[in-house]
């Protein structure tokens, strides 16, 4: 029987590149996100089994739905994916944009860490990979601020449970994924550049995979960014990060 995985936010980015590589290895796929067209045709594409599920996980009863989907299946990785990334001075940036992304990054990742636990939990095994970031690791994180702050979030969550897991003897795996920069449309999304190199999407799955199989807590992919970790002790957070023109233009105006 071929294993199967589930990957939230995977019509793009990190989450498309799960797909490629898990279908590789011979998975079959559920693949989670709101672009149907996009995540059928990458569907399309796969040597394996590929379903797609169109969900808006910032709705806590999409969340649900993909639950109840999920009720009878057998899942043996779930991919907590789906998640977003907005750039400025906190004073300045849209709060409802905000207030999606806690939705989307806290709300949605925990409600589906509990219900995949539990699940994985009455089945016996499987593995669950939150994809969290290096912001959830490194302190403050000025012009960022919402988003490190979801991230330390997923990070502190996944460290809790991977931890009561491990002294309850569970088979059952935790991990927290937390790249640095990942050549994706992520910062074009949140209009960030960075001062690091990024990583390629591949580079950041393969890295992933062998930490699932490894059963490591805490995976940060690329040299750079274990250095850069290392520096922040000295360097400030914000020196990571460069404001694009708009919104260097829009702090100078408050």
């Amino acid at each position: 029987m071929s294993l199967f995985a589930v990957i939230t936010g995977a019509s793009s980015g990190l989450g498309a590149e799960f797909a490629r590589q898990l279908a590789a290895q011979g998975y079959e796929l559920l693949l989670v996100a709101r672009r149907a067209d996009r995540m059928q045709a990458l569907a399309d594409t796969m040597p394996t089994r590929c379903e797609i599920f169109p969900a808006d996980l910032s709705r806590t009863e999409e969340c649900d739905r993909l639950v109840q989907a999920l009720e009878w299946r057998r899942v043996d990785l779930f991919v907590n994916n789906a998640g977003f990334g907005a750039c400025g001075p906190f004073s300045s940036i849209d709060l409802d944009r905000e207030l999606n992304m806690l939705e989307v990054n806290v709300r949605a990742v925990h409600i589906l860490t509990k219900r995949m636990v539990q699940k994985m939990q009455r089945q016996g095994s499987g593995a669950l990979l939150n994809v969290g970031s290096s912001a959830g690791l490194l302190p403050a994180g000025p012009y960022m601020a919402t988003y490190y702050a979801t991230k330390s979030y997923v990070v502190s969550l996944s460290r809790a449970v991977a931890a009561e897991l491990r002294a309850a003897g569970s088979p059952v795996y935790v991990g927290c994924l937390c790249p640095g920069p990942v050549d994706t449309e992520f910062n074009a999304v949140a209009q960030v550049q960075f001062a690091l190199p990024g990583i390629s999407a591949a580079d950041c799955v393969r890295c992933a995979l062998a930490g699932i199989r490894h059963r490591k807590t805490i995976i940060v992919p690329g040299r750079w960014m274990a250095a850069a970790m290392a520096l922040s002790r000295l360097v400030p957070v914000g020196a990571l990060i460069r404001l694009t023109a708009r919104q260097q233009k829009r702090k100078l105006n408050g």
